[in-house]
């Protein structure tokens, strides 16, 4: 009995051992970020560095909001981002609602190639939406990246999806049209309401995907007033000369948004890919 006492403790101490080491492979990447942010530049060429700025310094704050004009690329982001969160999750609610509620031909053939698409790599695709953006005239415009980051994320959103529109008994809806309720409104007034959590799951899994994407922003958006908040940032790796403050304390504003999003809607997003794993 005090073998297996003595061994719980050892596997409880040595399991918070484990993860105190994975945490601060996160974490301290994160506070050099915030202390490198507030130094100035010639305290990032010591050659002994320090952990703790000397002197503070928000020399890089005040270039992030007027010298490298990232306030108009903070606003480029949020707009596409917000705006391909919610293209993306109504096409995603509505095509889950349909493949779980109706039945046709070839439906577990769309949940698999749903899943499939997600497979290849994206760069594959940037040829072909920069091709199809140019026929319609969409290259350089925050339409055509908005149209690009809600298809690249529909068909897991709507993968997601399914697994959360199942759990919701089919007993209601039949309740429902007994009284006399349509399709739409049992959609709209008793399915969504019940697959919160995963709506808000989808919808941050979306804005995170498109605040941080590069490639299609990069690419697509060639005009320095449309450009994108990582692609600005990204730019600040010159060939010749990086200036680790400016670097660091853009970043530190770049992810201001998803950590304050991420606190405030962390019960949802939680609940929501923790429902969507064990219930699929």
């Amino acid at each position: 009995m005090m073998n297996k006492t003595r061994r719980k403790k050892i596997d409880t101490v040595l399991t918070y051992v484990i993860l105190i080491l994975l945490a601060s492979f996160i974490v301290v990447p994160v506070l050099w970020m915030l202390s490198t942010a507030f130094k100035t530049e010639a305290q990032t060429y010591y050659p002994n560095p320090k952990w703790l700025p000397d002197p503070f310094s928000l020399e890089s704050f005040h270039k992030f909001f007027n010298t490298y004009n990232f306030g108009k690329m903070t606003v480029n982001s949020l707009i596409t981002c917000l705006a391909a969160m919610v293209i993306c999750v109504a096409c995603a609610c509505l095509a889950g609602y349909g493949i779980t509620r109706f039945k046709f031909k070839g439906r577990k053939q769309l949940l698999n190639f749903l899943l499939i698409t997600q497979m290849f790599p994206s760069v594959m695709l940037v040829v072909p939406f920069y091709a199809v953006l140019s026929k319609y005239h969409l290259t350089n415009t925050l339409l055509g990246l908005i149209v690009v980051y809600a298809a690249t994320n529909v068909a897991f959103s709507t993968w997601m999806l399914v697994s959360y529109f199942k759990t919701v008994p089919i007993e209601l809806d039949e309740a429902a049209r007994v009284d006399g309720a349509s399709s739409f409104c049992i959609f709209r007034k008793i399915i969504l309401p019940l697959i919160l959590p995963g709506i808000a799951a989808v919808a941050m899994f979306v804005l995170f995907n498109g605040w941080n994407e590069y490639m299609y922003s990069s690419v697509l958006v060639s005009k320095d007033s449309l450009k994108t908040l990582t692609v600005g940032i990204v730019a600040l790796n010159s060939q010749y000369q990086i200036k680790w403050n400016d670097l660091m304390a853009a970043s530190t504003v770049s992810s201001l948004p998803l950590v304050i999003l991420f606190v405030c809607f962390q019960k949802y997003f939680i609940a929501g890919m923790t429902g969507g794993a064990v219930k699929s």
